[in-house]
């Protein structure tokens, strides 16, 4: 330690700490445990991050596609796998960011402790909070790097706006995420999650427009696909790679999954400090 990271220092604790190692933010030091334990384990989300969107891509792009181009020329004048994958991109991103507020946040309340343990540190609520947010976050642009690669090999980019598409669908996963937290630190058992898995997620999934326009559906189930954030990202996703890019509709969508990621980070504090605060 040089000179002036001895002179630099300062008391945690009861304990003398390097002024350096004071500056880290705490929600990074909660955001690293959760780092740490993803290299230890992401073996086992390699199908559900991966393999299923390229298996979505190949089969029904490719396979089931190359029905839709003969009979019908594509869909809204691209070929179905064009307009396929970035559904794909954030409806992958939707997944990730609702499966990994699910479990781990009631795990590390109820079963693992992992959040008591970080507060009986120098750690707040807060900082536990937006620490497993932001390494949601982390992991979810991991994933979306490695699919708009994959996007790219099938041939399924044409705009330099694609590369916008990664923190789009970052924010898609976040819109979800956040309020999955929020509610996740409100159960005591595990079985609400199933319910919502089944009705909610699933047929968002299937009709907010990822695999195929939502005028073709019901006045209704339209209304509950404008409301949902899913719609808004597939959205946004399509437009920056197919490069037809629409200014003002797609800052709409935007704002609206900043509105969902501000109103979930904004519950998520009360219902964390409800929980977790003795």
């Amino acid at each position: 330690m040089s000179t002036t990271d001895v002179t630099a220092t300062l008391f945690e604790h009861g304990e003398v700490v390097p002024a350096r190692r004071m500056a880290t933010p705490m929600w990074l030091r909660a955001a690293g445990y959760w780092g740490y334990q993803y290299k230890r384990t992401w073996k086992s989300s390699i199908a559900t991050s991966f393999l299923i969107p390229i298996l979505y891509l190949a089969a029904m792009g490719i396979a089931l596609g190359s029905l839709i181009d003969k009979h019908s020329h594509g869909v809204g004048g691209v070929s179905y796998l064009a307009y396929l994958a970035p559904g794909l991109l954030a409806g992958t991103s939707m997944q990730i960011g609702t499966n990994d507020m699910m479990y781990p946040v009631l795990g590390a309340i109820k079963w693992m402790r992992t959040y008591l343990a970080m507060l009986a540190g120098p750690l707040s609520v807060y900082d536990v909070l937006i620490g497993h947010l932001a390494w949601v976050a982390t992991r979810i642009a991991i994933v979306v790097s490695i699919y708009l690669a994959v996007m790219a090999a099938f041939g399924t980019i044409f705009s330099f706006w694609a590369i916008l598409a990664l923190p789009v669908a970052v924010l898609t996963g976040m819109a979800f995420g956040a309020p999955m937290a929020a509610f996740a630190a409100t159960l005591d058992k595990d079985s609400g999650f199933s319910t919502l898995y089944r009705f909610v997620i699933i047929p968002l999934f299937l009709f907010s427009g990822i695999f195929f326009p939502i005028s073709q559906l019901p006045l209704v189930l339209q209304v509950v696909a404008y409301i949902s954030p899913l719609f808004h990202g597939v959205s946004l996703c399509r437009d920056l790679t197919l490069g037809t890019v629409h200014p003002w509709p797609d800052l709409g969508h935007a704002a609206y999954l900043c509105l969902w990621v501000g109103v979930g980070y904004a519950v998520g504090r009360h219902t964390f400090a409800k929980r977790l605060v003795v």
